[in-house]
């Protein structure tokens, strides 16, 4: 060293740093620096090794310091800009991008990079143009066609995308990111038995690859294997046990699963809490809202579904129904790609906020910027959650609602909404970690938004043969449900049933388990999920009577069927997602459609089935009952929630505050 001129030992270092000897060659950085404290070359050497080693914050601080030496070297930019992109600094990596560009336009890494943050930004059709660029300038760049793939995929071009992974897996045959994107993609299409093979491609490259876990875990959920399932997502957690995703993940599968009791759903949201969001409690500034206890409430939605989603037939029906003199609306939405319907939720805001590519810290941060009084949850454990922010306390009254009737398992969750049939009398209180809030009628309130079919004659009356139906999630569908779904064919003589269930494995395991259960397989159609609502509501124009899933009901499906005039027989659970049927069949003063035990289900769908005159009648005159029940009043469901968030203001606002 002592011989070497600075370029000599910068050079002599970046040999070492590249046959991975990095120790050292950070060690020569650091030499150089002791005598040339301002060589720009070893800050951003040792910035980048910071990166490499998961120093995002140091490497910023080191190549900014070398930046500031030498303002002329295109990749100084682009590797901030790739430490800034670890920190969730978008807005300056990019403008560290743009700025590597301008200096060198053929920097094909910044290219890329900048597609990345146009991407996480939402600014999808200019993340195409720059992945393209890159490949322009370097077409055997597999990170780049991944990539455009990954946007292809988000704009619904899956036909291109699909060409971008194999071309990415063209060049690098151990590309494991490009085999998860294109399993990704074939589980979203409905491919879900190539799904699962792609998927163990790349764990055979990657076999600690988490997030591939986590996805062949979602693959195998669809599929119905929720036993499989849980196995993957508990392999992603041992991997990286810090994952929050992936834990919602599972804490949202035990819903679904006949052998976990409420208490165990309780247990495993409590320890997500304890994992990954008890630490945050532990600071949590003071809120220095204005207690005025009768003012005009600002309240804050987080969502990453204010789209074509099932949580949006509800959410715009209050967004859309609040009174703007009580309430001032802000949408933190984490949408990447938007939709006619992510417009139809801004034209309800006074304030729209996106937080795709956000941190859940700067999330939090925003939120207390905003002043906002009470911050409400539209996801509980649903993917795309942001408990995190929620755990960071940045409102001083939280709320949960929507997703789906659970609990978060967060302390800094003060209330959920619940209805009197989801949970009558306090019954399920002890499974919730927030206080419950019991709206007057109904956790839903339906908006059906677009265009819908009309609702046809009977098709018994029409066809002869009686056709059972169930449009909902096949994860829903278990031994226990085939064992009641298939007495209740048994029983009514030429019956058929139409089950939702996408192409592969799964539907022969179905259709074997019902036959060994006394059902021939030429009764049973299964059809895959349609992506055209209207293609999908006019299946139900082919069912007379829909039967319940459970431990998990039927929750928007079991709407859009009251929508197309078909009812429904559910079996009560204790359980509030095991109620939805509950409170939807009692709210359309259908109580008799309602099984306390087994055989009563099987009993009611019997009688049910029975009477064609009952069913004609009812499948004229639901739409008509649902529209005038308290399942489509949009006003009269906003003021009940309305009032319940004057009550927790006024809770807040007599409480004593924290000293400072």
């Amino acid at each position: 060293m002592a011989r070497m001129t600075p370029r000599e030992a910068i050079d002599f270092a970046v040999e070492r740093h590249r046959a991975g000897e990095v120790d050292r060659a950070r060690w020569i950085y650091q030499q150089i620096l002791q005598h040339e404290p301002e060589n720009a070359d070893a800050l951003h050497l040792l910035g980048v090794i910071a990166y490499q080693k998961g120093q995002a914050a140091e490497a910023v601080d080191l190549i900014s310091r070398a930046i500031s030496v030498d303002s002329r070297q295109a990749t100084y930019f682009q590797n901030l800009a790739l430490a800034q992109i670890k920190e969730q600094r978008l807005t300056e990596a990019e403008s560290a991008c743009r700025e590597a560009l301008r200096l060198n336009p053929d920097l094909v890494e910044a290219h890329n990079s900048l597609g990345n943050i146009l991407k996480w930004t939402g600014r999808l059709a200019q993340a195409v143009d720059a992945y393209r660029e890159a490949i322009r300038q370097r077409p055997q760049y597999p990170e780049a066609h991944n990539n455009l793939g990954n946007v292809l995929a988000e704009i619904g071009k899956h036909d291109e995308a699909k060409r971008e992974y194999l071309q990415a897996l063209e060049i690098n045959p151990q590309f494991a990111d490009a085999y998860n994107n294109l399993a990704n993609l074939q589980k979203d299409s409905g491919l879900l038995d190539e799904a699962v093979i792609t998927y163990q491609k790349c764990l055979a490259v990657k076999p600690d690859y988490a997030e591939a876990h986590n996805n062949l875990a979602n693959a195998l959920k669809d599929k119905g294997c929720l036993d499989e399932a849980l196995a993957a997502y508990r392999s992603a957690l041992r991997i990286k046990p810090d994952m929050a995703g992936v834990h919602s993940n599972l804490v949202y599968l035990l819903h679904f699963h006949p052998g976990y009791t409420e208490q165990e759903i309780y247990n495993e949201a409590t320890l997500w809490r304890r994992r990954h969001a008890e630490h945050f409690s532990q600071n949590i500034p003071p809120h220095a809202n204005d207690r005025s206890v009768n003012r005009r409430l600002r309240i804050g939605y987080v969502s990453s579904a204010f789209c074509s989603h099932a949580c949006s037939f509800f959410s715009l029906t209050l967004l859309k129904n609040h009174d703007r003199n009580a309430v001032e609306i802000f949408c933190y939405s984490g949408l990447i790609a938007t939709d006619a319907v992510t417009e139809r939720h801004r034209s309800c805001a006074d304030h729209w906020r996106n937080i795709a590519g956000a941190s859940d810290a700067q999330v939090a941060e925003m939120v207390r910027r905003d002043a906002i009084d009470i911050l409400v949850d539209l996801s509980v454990h649903l993917s795309g959650n942001r408990l995190l922010v929620f755990a960071r306390k940045p409102a001083p009254v939280q709320v949960t609602w929507l997703g789906y009737p659970g609990t978060t398992g967060l302390t800094m969750m003060d209330y959920r909404f619940t209805d009197p049939y989801l949970d009558p009398d306090g019954a399920c209180d002890a499974w919730h970690s927030e206080e419950s809030v019991r709206l007057p009628d109904t956790f839903w309130c339906y908006d059906p938004m677009e265009d819908y079919p009309a609702i046809n004659e009977l098709p018994a009356a029409t066809w002869g043969n009686f056709t059972f139906g169930c449009m909902n999630n096949f994860c829903k569908v278990n031994h226990r449900v085939l064992d009641l779904w298939s007495e209740v064919m048994r029983r009514v003589a030429g019956s058929r049933i139409m089950i939702v269930c996408d192409p592969g494995q799964h539907r022969e395991r179905l259709l074997g388990e019902m036959e060994s259960r006394g059902v021939d397989r030429s009764r049973i159609e299964l059809v895959p999920r349609l992506r055209s609502r209207t293609e999908y509501l006019k299946r139900f124009n082919e069912i007379d009577l829909t039967l319940d899933t459970f431990p998990y009901n039927g929750h928007t499906t079991t709407m859009d069927g009251f929508w197309m005039g078909v009812p429904l027989v559910t079996l009560a659970g204790r359980h509030a997602v095991c109620r939805a049927g509950v409170s939807l069949l009692t709210n359309m003063n259908l109580p008799e459609l309602i099984a306390w035990s087994p055989e009563q289900f099987v009993q009611v769908a019997v009688r049910t089935a029975g009477d064609l005159g009952r069913l004609a009648g009812l499948r004229r005159e639901l739409r008509a009952r649902m529209q005038e029940s308290p399942l489509m009043d949009g006003p009269r469901f906003a003021r009940g929630v309305e009032d319940a968030y004057r009550m927790m203001w006024r809770r807040w606002c007599v409480s004593a505050p924290p000293t400072r």
